[in-house]
């Protein structure tokens, strides 16, 4: 019998997915719709016929990723036992990232870093800051921090750190490893002691 051939994806599915690679790879700006419609397969009619413009594929690659780190990022801390490992296991996913050659840094950031004002990657990418930052601040207050607005922007900035080292500090394993530090010093500092130990129990 002769190997059974995968289905093609749809061309939407196909054209996001080389979007992505090139978006990522090259930045959002750089790379024109040609080239996307040629790497997904499809022509640059129905590239048009299916997102309508350039600004609506970067809005569509960029919610369908906001969409992935929601979901990613939302097992991660439900399948810790207590808020403070939550922000922990978040981070050590990133940790883990940094170490490898493949990760280029945050889509969000790399795609605002182009932006002008009220663009798709502006908005998404706003978007997506402010849910983390909603995140880090809701487990900072079920961690028991003093002042949990403070941990959760401090929390926040430190993440965008560790993501910008990802494309630029050449010792990444270096930077995990500072980052890591700076968390549970962090952690520490902002979370007293008895209401660590009631919330590990």
């Amino acid at each position: 019998m002769a190997p059974k051939t995968k289905p093609r994806l749809p061309a939407r599915e196909r054209l996001l997915a080389a979007a992505d690679a090139l978006f990522y790879s090259e930045g959002v700006h750089v790379v024109g719709v040609d080239r996307i419609a040629a790497s997904a397969g499809v022509t640059k009619a129905t590239l048009y016929n299916t997102f309508g413009s350039k600004e609506d594929l970067v809005r569509a690659y960029l919610r369908q990723h906001l969409q992935n780190r929601q979901r990613d990022i939302g097992l991660i801390v439900g399948a810790r036992a207590t808020p403070r490992e939550g922000i922990l296991g978040v981070f050590e996913e990133l940790e883990v990232a940094l170490r490898e050659t493949d990760f280029r840094g945050c889509r969000f950031i790399m795609a605002s870093a182009e932006a002008k004002h009220g663009d798709a990657s502006e908005v998404t990418s706003t978007e997506y800051r402010t849910w983390l930052l909603n995140l880090f601040t809701d487990l900072a207050r079920a961690a028991g921090a003093r002042d949990p607005g403070q941990l959760g922007r401090r929390l926040l900035l430190l993440y965008d750190g560790g993501a910008v080292a990802a494309r630029m500090d050449e010792d990444r394993r270096g930077a995990a490893g500072a980052m890591h530090s700076a968390l549970v010093a962090l952690l520490d500092s902002a979370i007293p002691v008895r209401r660590r130990a009631a919330r590990s129990r």
